[in-house]
C-alpha cells in the first residue's frame, strides 16, 4: 500500500478550514494509507476522520524541539516509508520535514523561501483568482497539484463522526454531574487579541435570551487563559450557567459542543468547531475579515458593525470606543440566532 504524509495547519481554525482539502486528498489517493502529521492542541479533530487512516504527533515543544528533536522526527517519518507528502502548512519547517524525511513526492506551495525542498512546487494564489475564504487556498493547493479538476459542490467544512461525538458529549455531561441538556453554547475568547472580543455583558445578554427561547441551560467554554473571561460571563448569565473554560479537552470540547442545540462565538477556533459539527452558529466579527476566515458551513451567521475601519487585522483597537464590537447589540445578535433557528430548526432536546 502506498503512503501519503499530510501535514496539517498549526491552529484550530485553520486546521477545520483545511477538512474540505483533506476529504479532497482522501478522494483523490483511494487505497492509499494516510496520515496527518498534527501538533497536539489539533490532533483530536482529525483522529476517527474517515478522510484519513491516522494522526502521527509532532511534539513540536517535547520529544520534537530544537534540531535534535525534529531530526528525530524526520527520521521517525523517514521509517514509516511515506511515498508522497502534501504540505497544507506553509511554513518552511513543513518543507524541512519532508525533506529530511526523504519523501520522494514533496508538494506546497512555493512560499516562505523552501521552493528548493519542494519536488512540485505550487504557484501562491493571485488575490481574487480564487474565493476569499481560506477553505478554498487548501482546496486551491489540491487542484493546482492536478488531484481535482474543480472545487467539490459542497465545500462545507464538517466532521464525519458527529453522532459519535454527541454520544460522547451526552455521557461526558453525566461524568460531570450535569444534565445531558439542552445546552447553549458560549465562547467569549479569542486568541490573537482583544480586538476579535465582543462585549462580555453583551455575550451574557443575548446567551440568557436565546436559552430563554429553547429552555436550555448556558455552558462557556474556553482556554485557561480565559478562564477569569469565561466567569465573569458565566455570572453575568446567570444561576443556569456554567463554565467549562480550562477544564476541557479539545476531545472533551468536541464531544459537549456537538450536543449544544446553538452556539454563540466570536472569530475563533471554538466557532469553527461548532459549525463544522452541525451547530447552529451565530459569530461576532469585528477586526478581522468574515468573508476569509468565516464560519466555512451554511448553518452558521456573521453578526457585525460595518465600519469603515474593519477589518483591520489588528490585535488591539486604537480608536476609543473600540466601535467595530461596541456597534453589535445583543439584540442584533439573538435576532439573527432566531432566524438561523427558525430558518433550519432548532436540534431535538436529548
Amino acid at each position: 500500500m502506498r503512503c501519503l504524509l499530510v501535514r496539517a495547519p498549526n491552529w484550530i481554525g485553520d486546521a477545520v478550514m483545511a477538512m474540505p482539502a483533506l476529504r479532497a486528498i482522501r478522494s483523490a489517493h483511494a487505497g492509499w494509507n494516510v496520515t496527518i502529521l498534527a501538533l497536539p492542541w489539533v490532533a483530536a479533530l482529525y483522529e476517527g476522520e474517515g478522510f484519513c487512516d491516522s494522526v502521527h504527533l509532532y511534539q513540536r515543544g517535547a520529544a520534537h524541539r530544537g534540531i535534535v528533536g525534529r531530526e528525530r522526527l524526520a527520521r521517525g517519518l523517514r521509517e514509516r516509508g511515506f511515498d508522497r507528502a502534501i504540505l497544507l502548512q506553509n511554513a518552511f519547517s513543513a518543507a524541512w520535514l519532508a525533506w529530511r524525511a526523504r519523501v520522494p513526492q514533496r508538494i506546497g506551495y512555493n512560499r516562505d523561501g523552501r521552493g528548493l525542498l519542494l519536488t512540485d512546487r505550487i504557484r501562491v494564489p493571485r488575490p481574487g483568482s480564487i474565493p476569499a475564504h481560506q477553505r478554498f487556498y487548501y482546496l486551491e493547493l489540491v487542484r493546482r497539484a492536478g488531484f481535482i479538476e474543480s472545487f467539490p459542490a459542497d465545500t462545507a467544512a464538517r466532521f464525519d463522526r458527529v453522532e459519535a461525538l454527541r454520544r460522547k458529549g451526552l455521557s461526558e455531561w453525566g461524568r460531570r454531574g450535569l444534565p445531558a441538556g439542552p445546552w447553549v453554547g458560549v465562547s467569549p475568547g479569542a486568541a490573537f487579541g482583544r480586538a476579535k472580543r465582543w462585549l462580555p455583558g453583551r455575550f451574557a445578554r443575548a446567551a440568557q435570551l436565546l436559552a430563554r427561547d429553547l429552555q436550555a441551560r448556558l455552558a462557556v467554554f474556553g482556554s485557561s487563559a480565559e478562564a477569569e473571561l469565561a466567569a465573569d460571563v458565566a455570572r453575568k448569565c446567570g444561576p443556569r450557567a456554567v463554565s467549562l473554560a480550562g477544564d476541557t479537552s479539545l476531545g472533551e470540547f468536541l464531544a459537549l459542543a456537538s450536543t449544544c442545540q446553538l452556539f454563540l462565538s466570536n472569530d475563533s477556533g471554538p466557532m469553527h468547531v461548532a459549525a463544522a459539527l452541525g451547530v447552529p452558529t451565530v459569530a461576532v466579527f469585528g477586526s478581522t475579515d468574515a468573508d476569509a476566515t468565516g464560519p466555512a458551513a451554511p448553518w452558521s451567521r456573521v453578526v457585525r458593525n460595518p465600519v469603515d475601519c474593519a477589518p483591520c487585522l489588528l490585535r488591539e483597537c486604537p480608536i476609543e470606543g473600540h466601535p467595530c464590537m461596541a456597534g453589535v447589540g445583543a439584540q442584533a445578535v439573538v435576532a439573527q440566532a432566531r432566524s438561523l433557528l427558525a430558518s433550519g430548526g432548532a436540534r431535538t432536546s436529548p
